[in-house]
């Protein structure tokens, strides 16, 4: 069993695989498309994170892919939809870095606000600037958070502790934490908060979601940070803001075009503006994140490959299963169309099998059935159930 961990992913994640018997081939770098296509074959898992790419064209080389492991939070550099129509699984890490983000999101807001980037600056270039002026403490401050889910909810209350005020707007309907105010609109927060700050998901209905209509809209001298996706912003129009003093200060920690590999030259309109903090997509970058992030894509990888497990997939139905402690396990993913479950469980009628557990779930146009028995089917009830017209895959444990 093989699995190439890509992108120099944390070690715990190496740590589990080949605890479960894989063999771990470790890159500290994305691959290409064409890299890819000659990479995967005979890999069965694949870790990845951001920077990259797996393509249609990479899913028809992967025959031998089961699941690809996300290590991060966003999956949208993976053809989704590849995958689940060829019964790959997709894992990410919804969780774990939650709190990394919150925290460099806080320490933003704190230092925009006090104008530490300029005041920094200022004494590496040898010049002393004591003063007060455009300095201000954020207890008090109204913070703007778009985007409640798992990010924008522990940033919602860690910001209340330390004495802001919080206003929110989400598409979904999500319940305020704390003190937390709901927004009713996009425009009713903006004009109210005096930081905004975006945690919205990268699907494509968010391309360019926040332009120069919505940094018009936001109040003079606030300030503005994003740490979701750098699709999602109009970088052209936050200089122009920026420069003309509307924008007080801006944090960016992501961007439409990313450097591949550490060293590469990063460009961005951004560059050299005075109380603006750039990172290059360090969010979730800290080692306490990074460790989480790895144990748990990890074991979700190792879970599915191994026990059947789908729980927390992103793109296949869901079935949680424990592992097997005795008997015989078998997994079926199918298309979901009527009938088909009758005749899974036909292979199991008669005095020789009998069946401990059953789980199914379904999820678009697939289903998936999990089913524990006290004795192994055989080969060729196996394989009559790989020859089904709506059979993605069959595995036996």
């Amino acid at each position: 069993m093989k699995a190439l961990v890509l992108e120099n992913i944390h070690p715990t994640a190496v740590e589990i695989l080949e605890g479960r018997g894989y063999q771990v081939d470790l890159r500290t770098g994305a691959m290409s498309e064409a890299e890819l296509v000659d990479a995967l074959p005979g890999i069965s898992l694949l870790g990845i994170r951001s920077n990259t790419t797996v393509t249609a064209n990479v899913l028809d080389a992967a025959t031998d892919l089961e699941a690809i492991g996300c290590f991060c939070i966003g999956t949208n550099q993976v053809d989704l939809a590849g995958a689940s129509a060829r019964g790959i699984g997709v894992f990410n890490a919804p969780y774990s870095n939650t709190r990394s983000v919150v925290e460099l999101v806080i320490g933003e807001i704190i230092a925009l606000a006090r104008r530490l980037p300029e005041k920094t600056q200022r004494m590496h270039d040898g010049v002393w600037d004591k003063s007060a002026a455009g300095s201000h403490e954020i207890r008090g401050r109204t913070l703007g958070i778009v985007g409640y889910g798992n990010i924008g909810t522990q940033l919602s209350n860690v910001a209340e502790a330390i004495g802001m005020s919080v206003v929110f707007f989400d598409t979904s309907d999500r319940p305020a934490h704390g003190n937390a105010r709901r927004m009713r609109s996009l425009d009713e927060l903006l004009a109210v908060s005096d930081v905004v700050t975006l945690h919205v998901d990268g699907r494509p209905g968010n391309a360019g979601f926040f332009g120069a209509p919505e940094f018009a809209r936001m109040k003079p001298r606030s300030m503005f940070i994003n740490a979701s996706r750098g699709m999602v912003v109009d970088y052209d129009s936050l200089r122009e803001h920026l420069l003309s003093g509307h924008i007080a200060g801006a944090a960016v920690d992501v961007f439409p075009v990313e450097p591949k590999v550490n060293g590469d030259t990063f460009e961005s309109v951004l560059r050299g503006l005075p109380n603006v903090i750039l990172t290059p997509h360090v969010g979730g970058s800290t080692q306490e994140a990074q460790g989480e992030i790895g144990w748990f894509v990890g074991n979700k990888l190792a879970s599915f490959a191994l026990e059947g497990s789908t729980a927390l997939s992103v793109n296949l139905p869901a079935v949680a299963t424990p592992p097997l402690a005795a008997g015989h396990r078998v997994g079926f993913l199918h298309r979901n169309v009527p009938g088909v479950l009758a005749e899974f469980n036909a292979l199991f009628a008669g005095d020789t099998h009998n069946v401990v557990s059953q789980r199914l779930s379904t999820r678009d146009d697939l289903g998936y059935v999990v089913t524990d028995v006290s004795s192994p089917l055989p080969d060729e009830a196996l394989q009559r159930l790989r020859e089904s017209e709506h059979c993605l895959w069959v595995r036996a444990w």
